[in-house]
C-alpha cells in the first residue's frame, strides 16, 4: 500500500470517528401480560357476528340514558320507515299493472293516478321518518359522546393512585380513548342499520309473495359481502391493537414538543431535529403495520366481491327467466325488479352499517373494560369518615413496594407525628421521601403494617375524609389554566368573598404580582390561552403554596416547596410555615439541608428505609449521612 493510500484511509477513519451516531430509534414496547393479549385472537367469525345484538342493546341503553324521547321519537321513525317502505312497494305493483295492461296510455295513466298517489305519499313519509331520524340523532350524539367522555375523564380521576403503575394502565387507556371517538358515529351507524334491515325484511317479504325463489339468491348475493366486511374490521381492529402503545407515545411526544411550556428547552437544547425524527419514526411504524394488513384486507374484498357477482348475476338470471318463460306476469316482473333493487340496497346497507357496529363494538368493549376495572381500582376502604383534626399519625412497620419493582420504595418505615410538630424529612433522590408522604396521606395504602390517623387505619376510612384535611405542595405541581382565584382555591371556595383568597396570596408574598396581572385575581394564568398570562417558576411555586395554606389543613406536606425561589420568597415561605405550625402536623421534605433548622424533629432516608433521626443540632455533629450531606451542601 502507497503512503498516499494509507494517508487516505488515516482522513478516512478520522471522519468517521469524527461523525456523530444516528439518532437513537424509539424503543419497541411490548408486554407479556394479560392485557397484551388480543381479544379477538381467539373469537370465532359467528361469534364476532353475535355481538351485534348485545351492541345494539348496549348502544340502547346509553341512549336511553341520555335522551329517552329522541330514543323514542327515533324508533317511532323506525316503524315508519318500515310501514313506508311496505306500501311503497305494495302500491308499485299496484301500479304496475294498468301501466303494463290493456288500454290506451291515458286510460292506463288515469287507472294508476290512485296508486301512483299513495306511491308519493309514502316516499314522502319515508323521507319525512328519515329526516326526524336524523334530528334525533343530533340530539343524542353530542350528549352521549360527552356522558362516555366524561365518565372515562372521571373514572381515570377516582382511581387509586397505585394503579397509574399497574402494566398498561397507560395504553389501556389509550384504547379507551378510541371508544369515545365511536360514540360520535354509533348511534348513527346503529340506526342505518336498524332502518336497512326494516327495509331488508320489507322488501324481501313483498319479494317473496312475489317469488319465493328470488330472497335466498339475493341474501347469497350479500352474504359474502357481510363475511367480507366483518373479517376487514377485525383486520382494521388488530392493527389498532398493535398499535395502541406507539400511538400513546407518539401522542404524549407530541403533547411535549409542541407546547410552549418547553418550547425555550426544545429551541435552546436544538432538539427539534431529534423529535421530529422521533415522531416520524413512530408514525412510520404505526403505518408499516397498517401497510402490511392491507393485502389481508385486499385478498378478502376480491374473494367477497366475486363470491358475491357470482349470485347476484345468477339472481337477475333467474328474474329474466322466470318473465320469459311466462311463470310470472310481466307487472309482476317489473315489480320485482323494483324490488329486487329495493332489497339489494337494503342489504348492502346493513352489511355496511352491520360492519360498522361490530367493529364500535370492539372499542367500546375495550372502554367499558377500562371503566370496568378502574371502577374496581375506586378507593373502597371502609365505611369509617375522618372528620376531627388530625391530633396523632402513626406509620408501623411500614412497608409499600411498587406494582413491578423488586425492591420497597419504603421498608418497614415507623413514625409518629404529634400535632404542633414540624417534621423534616430529607435523603437522597429515590430514597423513598416522596412515597412517604403518599403513604401519611392515604393516596398509597401499604402492602404491610398500617398508617393511623387519630388511632384509625386509614384502610378502613373513607380517603376523602382523610385529603379533606391534607394541604399537599407536590415537588411537581399542577399550572392549572385557570384564573388565579382558582388556582389558589382549586374550586373549592370557603367564603363568598376573597378575603381568604388574598390571605393565602399574602401568605407566600404573592400581591404585588396578582396586582400587576390585567385581572387581578381573575387573570387566567395560560399564556396558550388567548388573554391569559403566564408566571415564572417561584411565582407559581408561590401559587402551589398559597394553595395549601388556603385549605387550612390539619396535615401540610411541602415537597420542595422553594426550589425555584428566590432568597427573599424562600425566607417568606418558612417564616409563614413556622408561624401556622401549631395549628397542624407539617412535614417539610428538601433538599436544602439548612432549612430544616425550623423543624422540630428530622429524619433521614435511605432506600426507603430511616437510617438517622433526631434535631438539627444533634444531626451535625453525630457524623452520619445528614452531616454528610450538609457538607456536601456547603463546598462550593
Amino acid at each position: 500500500m502507497t503512503s498516499t493510500d494509507a494517508t487516505g484511509q488515516q482522513n478516512g477513519q478520522r471522519q468517521a470517528a469524527a461523525a456523530p451516531p444516528p439518532p437513537p430509534q424509539p424503543a419497541e414496547i411490548t408486554y407479556s401480560g394479560r392485557y397484551s393479549v388480543n381479544p379477538l385472537a381467539e373469537v370465532s367469525f359467528w361469534r364476532m357476528c353475535a355481538q351485534i345484538p348485545a351492541v345494539l342493546g348496549r348502544i340502547a341503553r346509553l341512549s336511553w340514558r341520555t335522551d329517552r324521547r329522541a330514543v323514542q321519537l327515533l324508533l317511532g321513525c323506525q316503524v315508519v320507515t318500515g310501514v313506508s317502505a311496505a306500501v311503497l312497494l305494495t302500491a308499485t305493483a299496484r301500479v304496475m299493472e294498468p301501466v303494463l295492461g290493456e288500454g290506451s296510455a291515458g286510460d292506463r295513466l288515469r287507472g294508476a293516478v290512485p296508486a301512483l298517489l299513495v306511491v308519493a305519499l309514502a316516499a314522502a313519509l319515508g323521507r319525512g321518518a328519515a329526516a326526524v331520524a336524523t334530528y334525533s340523532e343530533r340530539r343524542i350524539t353530542p350528549r352521549l359522546t360527552t356522558e362516555t367522555d366524561s365518565a372515562l375523564v372521571e373514572a381515570v380521576c377516582r382511581v387509586e393512585a397505585s394503579a397509574y403503575a399497574q402494566e398498561g394502565f397507560s395504553d389501556r387507556h389509550e384504547a379507551a380513548e378510541m371508544g369515545v371517538i365511536r360514540t360520535q358515529v354509533m348511534v348513527t351507524d346503529a340506526q342505518r342499520f336498524l332502518s336497512a334491515l326494516i327495509r331488508m325484511v320489507t322488501a324481501g317479504g313483498v319479494l317473496s309473495a312475489l317469488n319465493p325463489l328470488m330472497l335466498p339468491l339475493l341474501l347469497l348475493a350479500v352474504l359474502p359481502a357481510g363475511v367480507g366486511a366483518v373479517l376487514t374490521a377485525r383486520v382494521d381492529y388488530e392493527v389498532h391493537y398493535a398499535n395502541i402503545a406507539d400511538r400513546n407515545v407518539r401522542g404524549m411526544m407530541r403533547w411535549w414538543a409542541t407546547t410552549s411550556k418547553y418550547g425555550d428547552e426544545v429551541r435552546a437544547n436544538s432538539m427539534t431535529d431529534y423529535l421530529v425524527h422521533w415522531y416520524r419514526t413512530l408514525s412510520d411504524r404505526c403505518d408499516r403495520r397498517t401497510l402490511a394488513a392491507a393485502p389481508r384486507t385486499l385478498r378478502i374484498a376480491v374473494l367477497s366481491a366475486s363470491a358475491g357477482g357470482v349470485f347476484l348475476v345468477a339472481t337477475w338470471a333467474v328474474l329474466a327467466w322466470l318473465a320469459v318463460s311466462g311463470r310470472i306476469e310481466l307487472a309482476v316482473a317489473a315489480t320485482a325488479v323494483i324490488a329486487v333493487q329495493t332489497t339489494l340496497a337494503a342489504l348492502s346497507q346493513v352489511v355496511v352499517n352491520g360492519a360498522a357496529v361490530f367493529h364500535t363494538s370492539l372499542y367500546l368493549s375495550d372502554m367499558q373494560a377500562f371503566l370496568d376495572d378502574a371502577a374496581a381500582r375506586v378507593p373502597k376502604r371502609g365505611p369509617g369518615r375522618h372528620e376531627a383534626p388530625a391530633e396523632r399519625i402513626r406509620l408501623e412497620e411500614v412497608v409499600y413496594r411498587y406494582p413491578g419493582k423488586e425492591e420497597p420504595a419504603v421498608d418497614g418505615v415507623s413514625l409518629t407525628l404529634e400535632r404542633g410538630q414540624i417534621l423534616a424529612v430529607v435523603g437522597a433522590n429515590g430514597s423513598g421521601k416522596s412515597t412517604l408522604t403518599r403513604l401519611l396521606t392515604g393516596i398509597y395504602l401499604p402492602d404491610k403494617g398500617r398508617v393511623t390517623w387519630n388511632g384509625t387505619d386509614l384502610a378502613e376510612v373513607d380517603p376523602a375524609t382523610v385529603w379533606a384535611q391534607v394541604g399537599l405542595v407536590p415537588q411537581i405541581f399542577a399550572q392549572w389554566p385557570m384564573p388565579v382565584r382558582e388556582n389558589v382555591t382549586l374550586g373549592q371556595p370557603r367564603t363568598h368573598d376573597d378575603a381568604p383568597v388574598w390571605e393565602a396570596v399574602d401568605a407566600v408574598g404573592l400581591r404585588e404580582t396578582v396586582d400587576r396581572l390585567p385581572s387581578g385575581l381573575d387573570t387566567l394564568l395560560s399564556r396558550d390561552v388567548f388573554g391569559g398570562t403566564e408566571l415564572s417558576g417561584g411565582q407559581w411555586q408561590r401559587v402551589a403554596c398559597s394553595r395549601a395554606l388556603y385549605r387550612r389543613p390539619g396535615l401540610l406536606i411541602l415537597d420542595e416547596p422553594t426550589s425555584q425561589m428566590d432568597p427573599r420568597g424562600e425566607h417568606q415561605i418558612f417564616e409563614r410555615i413556622k408561624a401556622v405550625a401549631a395549628e397542624r402536623i407539617t412535614i417539610v421534605v428538601t433538599h436544602r439541608l439548612e432549612n430544616t433548622k425550623i423543624a422540630d424533629h428530622i429524619v433521614v432516608m435511605e432506600h426507603g428505609r430511616i437510617t438517622e433521626q433526631g434535631r438539627y443540632e444533634d444531626l451535625v455533629h453525630a457524623g452520619g449521612t445528614f452531616a454528610e450531606l450538609l457538607a456536601l451542601s456547603q463546598d462550593r
